[in-house]
Formats: C-alpha cells, structure tokens, sequence
C-alpha cells in the first residue's frame, strides 16, 4: 500500500511538472477553446459532415447493440453508470475497430489523414443524458467534437468547459481542453450525436518527443488493454446482431 501511495505521489509531480512546461512548449497555445484555423484538418471533417452523418445513420439503426462509454471502459462509472451514452469506436491509441471501420468506410477514410489522431468514436448521448462534472488527465490531448446531430432548443444541449458554455452546431467544430472542468447536458427529446476525437496537442521538441512517449505508454498501459478486450466481446456479439 505504502508503495502504491509513493508511485500515485511521483505520478502526480510528473504531470504537473509537464502541465507547467504547456504554455512554453504548446505551438496551440494554452486555452480552454481553440479555433479550427489551429488545425486545418477540422475544416475538411466540416465540409464532409453529411457524409459522416449518413453513416452515422446506418449505425443508430443499432443503438440499443451499442456499448455504452463504461461498458468499454469500466473506469467511466464514476460518471456515466446508465445506457445513456453509447459509443462505436473507431480507433483507440493504436488499435483499429477493423469492423467498424469498414461500416463507416468514408469516416474513416478521413479519420486517417488527421495527424495525432489518438482517439476516435461516434459519442451518442441520450434524451435527457447528463454527464457531471469531471477532467482529462493529460494535456498532452486535445479534445474534439464535430456536431452531427444537435437537437433543438439549442439552449437544453449544451456542455460547460472551465467556467465558459458552449454548444454543438450541426456540420460545425467544437474543440477544447478537456482537462478544464466540463459538464454535459442533453436536455431534448432527441440523441445528440457528435464525431469525438482525441488529437496529440502539438508541442516543440522536447516535450513533442515525451507528449510522443506518453501516447506509447498509454498503448500498452492495462487500462487500454482492458478497453481493447471489452471491445472485441462486444464485437463478436454485435457481428451476430446485425447479421
């Protein structure tokens, strides 16, 4: 116990010791929103978002099959414990949902040519879904959302980053540091459904080389682990599904 205590202290100097480094080495800068003019590969997911949105469609067709975010990732209880927010998964820190993608043949045709790209999974959250507050863990990832289906009014489907709100626009980006404080709110009658991304945060050498590190040893961490194997079952149980 004593032991686990010392590594979770030297853990947590490490990652503030490189959360420190950010706004020196960041070539994004260190704020709460970004602009898609920071990263030019956000414009060609904006002008394919139809395209997106009618494979999107051919997989809600399944929602129910779809696991939910805890169901991956069982760490994700501590916000989200209902069928509320589902997930299709494309690719997750080296490991390609093979089948997935080959549903969503023109998703992921543009997926590939994001550079960084960490994470990417369609996040569909339920009529009247809330996700509390919570954080990422590394600053060494971006978050990003492109809006495919934003229920109206607009007011009741919002998500609070820091102390700022925001909203999702259908065929529109919206990206941010997600180790702020952020709060989700689905309070329509409709499913919400955004394009999820996790992107490296561009950095100057050095820390582009530890941010590179990090990203490695997150591949092969047991938590990742985990989520890949829960993936798979699950895999196998919906391929008989839609069969």
């Amino acid at each position: 116990m004593k032991k686990d205590i010392v590594s979770a202290i030297v853990k947590s100097s490490i990652v503030q010791k490189l959360e420190s480094l950010v706004p020196a080495y960041s070539l994004v800068g260190d704020s709460i929103f970004f602009s898609t003019d920071q990263f030019p590969w956000a414009k060609q997911l904006e002008d394919n978002w139809r395209v997106i949105r009618q494979e999107l469609n051919q997989v809600l067709q399944h929602v129910d099959a779809l696991p939910n975010f805890q169901d991956i990732m069982p760490r994700q209880q501590r916000i989200s414990q209902d069928d509320g927010w589902k997930t299709y998964y494309f690719y997750a820190f080296g490991f390609t949902a093979q089948k997935n993608c080959e549903r969503c043949p023109e998703t992921w045709k543009l997926l590939k040519q994001i550079p960084g790209l960490k994470v990417a999974f369609f996040s569909i959250l339920s009529p009247g879904k809330h996700i509390p507050e919570h954080r990422g863990k590394h600053k060494g990832l971006i978050r990003y959302h492109l809006g495919l289906m934003t229920p109206e009014p607009q007011s009741a489907c919002r998500i609070r980053v820091g102390g700022e709100m925001a909203y999702w626009q259908e065929g529109k980006s919206l990206i941010f540091d997600d180790t702020f404080p952020h709060e989700v709110w689905n309070d329509t009658d409709g499913y919400r459904t955004v394009l999820f991304l996790d992107i490296a945060r561009p950095f100057r050498f050095p820390l582009s080389l530890v941010n590179w590190l990090v990203s490695q040893i997150l591949a092969f961490s047991p938590l990742a682990q985990e989520a890949k194997a829960n993936y798979q079952s699950w895999e196998k149980r919906f391929d008989m599904t839609v069969k």
